[in-house]
Parts: structure tokens; sequence; C-alpha cells
């Protein structure tokens, strides 16, 4: 694997981090990772792809070590906008979209509004469909202190019961994951950022702009996903003109923990032209 260039751009006024593979002349994949999550979801994935593609992953704001701006606007477009501001900044081209959960359903507002910047995209337990947050809850965002509350929310069940949620193996789930998943929570920062994206977040995109949607797009889902469930993979497949499923047994939502040299080896295929492989 490459040696990463690690480190923060100011972006749409705010301090996005990114990790940086490059590999010269080769196109650029770009990782984007899903809710509560950060670059760390692809630790497994990073160095399969880098041997033969350059690799961009993002930490989204507010999450992993981006910026957590009280100022920010964290809508899913103004997000999307700021990944493009950084790949243009970075002059990268040629570009694959690969995005887990959340990221995918930043993956799709990108596609949606500059509709030739990708070649292709993968889209991994896509979060698809959900509308926007309810009018209380938006409301309740605006009184101080709020954020304590959502701190209490995420801390009530806890990142090891999250981890046995989106994962179907729970044999993977130990202290380096725990801790690697946990550690952007520690300090409160984040949870008044999240505060905003309650306030902030639009609901996914409708079916209607989901069909004008043209790049060739790759769904791999996995059939015990419980976070993102399978029927959302084919519900999104029938909406996207040009997209192919693919789905893995005995796997859940935490697909790039769960299965990376599978997930590897669909991205690979399809980035090559091939077929869509068996379903493992």
């Amino acid at each position: 694997m490459k040696q990463a260039t690690k480190g923060y751009q100011a972006i749409n006024n705010i301090q996005v981090y990114y990790e940086f593979y490059p590999k010269q002349s080769a196109p650029t994949i770009v990782l984007l990772h899903g809710f509560l999550s950060s670059t760390f979801t692809f630790r497994h994935l990073i160095p399969l792809l880098s041997q033969d593609y350059q690799v961009l992953s993002v930490d989204i704001p507010p999450f992993g070590k981006s910026g957590k701006s009280t100022r920010f606007i964290y809508s899913y477009q103004n997000i999307a906008n700021t990944i493009i501001q950084l790949i243009e900044h970075l002059e990268l081209k040629d570009l694959i979209f690969i995005g887990h959960s959340m990221g995918g359903q930043i993956v799709l507002n990108i596609l949606h509004y500059m509709p030739k910047i990708a070649e292709k995209a993968i889209l991994i337990s896509s979060s698809s469909y959900l509308k926007r947050s309810p009018k209380h809850l938006i409301f309740f965002s605006y009184i101080p202190f709020f954020y304590l509350f959502v701190k209490y929310w995420l801390a009530r069940t806890g990142v090891k019961k999250n981890l046995e949620i989106t994962l179907h193996n729970h044999d993977l789930i130990n202290d380096e994951m725990i801790n690697g998943y946990e550690e952007p929570f520690l300090k409160n920062d984040i949870f008044a950022a999240l505060c905003r994206m309650i306030r902030h977040r639009e609901g996914d995109l409708p079916a209607e702009s989901l069909n004008g949607i043209q790049t060739p797009c790759l769904l791999i889902w996995g059939e015990q996903d419980k976070a993102v469930p399978l029927h959302i993979g084919e519900r999104l497949n029938n909406d996207l003109v040009n997209s192919q499923l693919v789905i893995l047994t005995e796997t859940g939502h935490a697909i790039p923990d769960e299965r990376p040299r599978e997930l590897y080896q669909h991205i690979k295929n399809f980035l090559t032209g091939g077929m869509a492989l068996e379903n493992l």
C-alpha cells in the first residue's frame, strides 16, 4: 500500500479530514462512510483497493476527525458539495464513488447534482428512502443543552451493542474495533454538531430523483442487514435505471468490516467491466 497523505483541508467553511493513497495514472476511488462512523470503516478495504487505484477516504463532517462546527449546514446537499469541493481542490479525475450506509446516500446526492462527475459508483447497504426528522425533533434541536440528550441517547446502547446490530458475525467484535468506533465520541463537540444534523438533514432522494441518475451503480447488500434491510436494496435497484444488486449471504450491515475481501472482489469485477459475480 502506498504511503498515505493524511491531513486536513479547509473546505466550505469546515475542516475536512482525509486520507489519500496515490497511485500514478490510476482512477481515483472516493470512499464515504456511514452515520456515526469514519474512514476507520474502510481500514480493511483500503489496502486492497490501493493496489490498483488511487484512494481518497474522507471523514464526512461532523464525523471522525473532521470539523464539528456549529455554523456548518449539515444537509446532504451541502455535505455532497463539500466533498465535490475537496475533490476539485485535490484536482482528482477519473472518479469512482463508494459509499457505505449514509455515505451511499451522499454518493447518490453527488450523482444527482453532478451527473457526469463519476464513471461508476458502488453503494454498500446504502441508506435510502428515509424521511426528514419529525418536526418536534427539529424543534427540540434548537433547545440549549439538547446535545446532552443526544449524547445520552447514543450512550444508552453503546458502541458494542451497535456493532452487534450491524455485524452478523459477532466474533469479529474486539477491543480494536470498539475503540476505533468509539474514539470520535469522547468529546462533546460531536453531539452539538449532531443536533444541527437533525435540523438540517433533508429526506433521502425520492424515486423520481433516483430515476434520473444514469451513472452505472453496483449495489452490495448483506442478506441479514438489520439496519438497512435487503428490501431497501431491492427497491433502490428498481429505482436506479443502470444498476445491479449483489447479495452477500451470512452478512449484516457492516460489510466493509465483515466481508472486505469479498467486497473487494465484487468492486474490482464491476470496475473492470465484468459481469456480477455469483452472490457469495
